[in-house]
């Protein structure tokens, strides 16, 4: 059996996404199975480079997880015509440039969402990476969510009907760090719209091609963003002023004439099955799934209800829906490296491309705007095209024909 090794840059990956999915449970996950197998048997081993700009950071974590390779030196690293791929999970700011610099490099692209904080920045990066030539990718983690996977499971088999309604309610309370035996589960930054902070920035990207890729492509949106908690505490311990939004309540016509609404807030409680659950209701049959389990009630399992407030309640509404079997699902995360890796490799196919993620950060932006505008935005089809070849100038023409005269 072949072994091909797979250089592999990895950028950002000291936080807590990048280390624990894109890291831990996905590459070295990889290594640890020996390698992803590709269609003539040869096996695929990725070899790491860890990248980060604070070298204490990188160095301990490269070294508890057994990495050999680390650096702070973005650019010696692009340099290496020996690494193939470079992996971003770093802030979503500086994303753009990264992904620039290693297309310029010469290097597949594969990154976390959002690709930027606004649609121009994004759709530059695509045309440049269509340009290139080079095979790119964004992650799309839930898609590979087992509770989404039978959600798509039910679709395919038409249990549904006809879709009619999507429900989502996301999130949970992040403590603002006023108490020190309740710090934040999230990052200060988040909460900064300077830093690139929000909820709607943070999680449309993700409603974008979980709607897309599930329930119909999203054709228009209504939303309302809040800044709830107006100052929370840093790492630091210093209190800040709050300027982004962090709970968001949104509405997007599907394809189809799907209507799906959308809760998110990092100020609620959770009194739900899951941090986050997905309700479809179609004809002839509905699904509730969180992230990994998944209820479901046919139009012949449907109870008939009937209004009384004058009586205590005495239905046990949850015990009406059937729950769907487990089956045998991987790590999402590591699905997708597996996915894409066979994209480089042998040029398997792969839809999730930058464009995808470009298409997340328009309906962050069509949101925002609903927001700012009180009113629902329309959200047209993207079409990217390669940046054209600039014209030689009058002048540059000149001197060429002159130089062409003088070689005669």
């Amino acid at each position: 059996m072949t072994t091909k090794r797979l250089g592999i840059i990895m950028h950002g990956v000291t936080g807590r996404m990048g280390t624990n999915q894109h890291l831990v449970r996905s590459v070295l996950a990889i290594m640890k199975d020996g390698g992803v197998a590709l269609k003539d048997g040869t096996r695929v081993m990725p070899d790491p480079i860890l990248v980060g700009r604070n070298g204490r950071k990188i160095e301990e974590l490269a070294r508890q997880h057994g990495v050999k390779r680390w650096t702070t030196d973005l650019n010696k690293a692009l340099a290496n015509k020996d690494d193939a791929i470079f992996f971003d999970s770093g802030t979503t700011q500086m994303r753009p440039d990264l992904l620039t610099k290693a297309i310029k490099a010469g290097k597949h692209i594969y990154c976390e969402k959002p690709i930027a904080t606004d649609l121009k920045a994004a759709m530059k990066v695509c045309a440049l990476a269509k340009k290139s030539g080079l095979k790119n990718g964004v992650v799309q983690d839930k898609l590979f969510l087992p509770g989404l996977l039978k959600l798509k499971e039910l679709r395919d088999n038409g249990f549904y009907g006809r879709m009619l309604n999507v429900q989502i309610d996301f999130g949970y309370w992040v403590f603002p760090g006023d108490d020190p035996a309740q710090p934040p589960q999230r990052p200060s930054w988040n909460y900064r719209k300077e830093d690139g902070g929000g909820i709607i920035l943070d999680m449309v990207c993700h409603w974008r091609y979980v709607l897309d890729n599930l329930f119909g492509e999203v054709k228009s949106v209504s939303c309302i963003g809040a800044t709830q908690l107006p100052s929370r505490v840093d790492e630091a311990g210093k209190t800040y002023k709050a300027t982004a939004d962090d709970a968001a309540y949104a509405t997007f016509e599907l394809e189809g004439g799907v209507i799906a609404h959308i809760n998110m807030s990092w100020t609620t409680r959770v009194y739900r099955d899951d941090l986050v659950t997905f309700q479809v209701d179609g004809t002839e049959g509905s699904a509730i799934a969180g992230l990994t389990e998944c209820r479901m009630q046919s139009r012949k399992d449907t109870p008939r209800p009937v209004w009384n407030p004058d009586e205590k309640r005495t239905d046990d509404f949850r015990a009406q829906w059937q729950k769907m079997p487990d089956g045998n699902y991987d790590n999402g995360f590591k699905v997708q490296w597996e996915m894409f890796i066979r994209h480089v490799m042998e040029n398997a196919p792969y839809k999730y491309d930058l464009v995808e993620g470009a298409k997340g950060v328009q309906l962050v932006e069509a949101a925002l705007k609903s927001w700012k505008r009180r009113r629902t935005i329309d959200v047209p089809r993207l079409k990217v095209t390669a940046p054209a070849k600039r014209k030689p100038s009058a002048k540059k023409k000149t001197k060429a024909k002159s130089k062409k005269r003088g070689r005669r």
